[in-house]
């Protein structure tokens, strides 16, 4: 919402962020309450439970999830009644485990049914291949994007693999931590609402930037990339031009997920520009966008290949129908995903087959 990236000004002159912090466990919320930042929140905007969610999308959406919700949502009420103008929500969580994809997506879908009218962003961190946690993060992030795909409005996916690519090889970290990624996570976040804080030609607002960039109401899975990105340790800096930042800002080595945009197709592209440049060039290399590619779903199926060898050997499965779910959810999970995957496929296709067919007409014109 605006009010979220705006800051409220209190009484006392102190500015505090319309955010609210929520775990099912009190171990980061008593971190982050104790770290340099834990003054800046009000008090009673931190959420948290005490048994944690064990990596169970299961607890997190039905048992201790459920539970803590309705706490959850009393905050989210005040918040939004202390706001002049909400335009909608931004959620960030994870898909890996139990807390951010069981509980995420469940506190999303509450939102979804009393502000209906009101966007939601999401910044989802998707279980990487490499770096994985648990066994269970595919079953997790199925059942999670299952949700995503119907209540969300965008969803801008972020996975370690790529922020630890990132911190190795651009910014020359030698032991990158938690708060190096956050870094690179919030300074993404930072620019996908620059339109908010700042004027610009398009997406003044929340609901625009989706109207922008959503093709069809399914297809809002997006794949942020951050250009300029420069170590600490360097000594020059330089201004980059326009076109140097466009082929940077769409290089697999700022992409926050692991992906190659140089493979497959671009439905829709959303470029925000920080500073003064030619807004003539910024078209120019915009249009040279479109002969570009993008392959948005490697992440997903890998994931989706996952869940389909757990599943068909139900791997796992009585730890979630233990805490009252379905099989019969698994599978509607798992046709979802692949729902999703074959139309992104089949409207990428068509978009190719329609540029040929162009390329040919221009042709015969000519």
């Amino acid at each position: 919402m605006r009010e979220i990236v705006h800051i409220q000004a209190s009484q006392c002159g102190k500015y505090i962020p319309h955010a609210i912090l929520v775990d099912l466990e009190p171990g980061t919320m008593d971190s982050v309450r104790s770290g340099p930042f834990g003054q800046i929140f009000r008090p009673d905007n931190f959420v948290f439970g005490q048994s944690g969610a064990g990596n169970n999308w299961a607890k997190g959406h039905y048992k201790e999830g459920a539970e803590l919700v309705d706490l959850v949502l009393d905050v989210v009420r005040k918040e939004a009644e202390s706001c002049d103008c909400l335009q909608g929500f931004q959620l960030t969580h994870s898909l890996g485990g139990g807390t951010g994809s069981g509980m995420g997506t469940l506190l999303i879908s509450k939102i979804h049914e009393e502000y209906p009218d009101r966007s939601m962003n999401t910044f989802s961190v998707v279980p990487s291949p490499k770096v994985s946690d648990t066994v269970v993060e595919r079953y997790n992030a199925t059942l999670s994007v299952h949700e995503l795909v119907e209540n969300a409005d965008d969803t801008y996916c972020i996975d370690n693999k790529a922020l630890y690519d990132i911190c190795f090889r651009t910014l020359k970290l030698t032991t990158p931590t938690y708060r190096h990624l956050n870094h690179l996570v919030s300074a993404t976040m930072s620019g996908v609402t620059t339109c908010l804080c700042f004027p610009g030609q398009l997406s003044a607002d929340l609901h625009k930037l989706a109207v922008n960039t959503v093709p069809f109401p399914r297809l809002h899975i997006f794949l942020p990339g951050f250009a300029p990105l420069t170590s600490r340790r360097s000594q020059q800096y330089r201004a980059l031009p326009v076109p140097e930042l466009t082929q940077q800002v769409l290089d697999a080595k700022n992409m926050m997920a692991v992906c190659d945009p140089r493979h497959g197709q671009l439905l829709t592209v959303a470029a925000v520009f920080r500073g003064w440049m030619s807004r003539k060039e910024v078209h120019a290399q915009i249009l040279n966008v479109q002969s570009k590619n993008s392959s948005y779903f490697m992440a997903f199926k890998c994931i989706s290949e996952g869940f389909i060898a757990m599943f068909h050997r139900k791997a796992f499965l009585h730890w979630y129908t233990g805490e009252g779910m379905d099989e019969m959810e698994f599978t509607e999970a798992e046709s979802n995903m692949n729902d999703l995957v074959s139309e992104y496929q089949q409207y990428q296709d068509a978009t190719a087959e329609e540029e040929e067919d162009f390329s040919e007409e221009a042709e015969e014109e000519a």
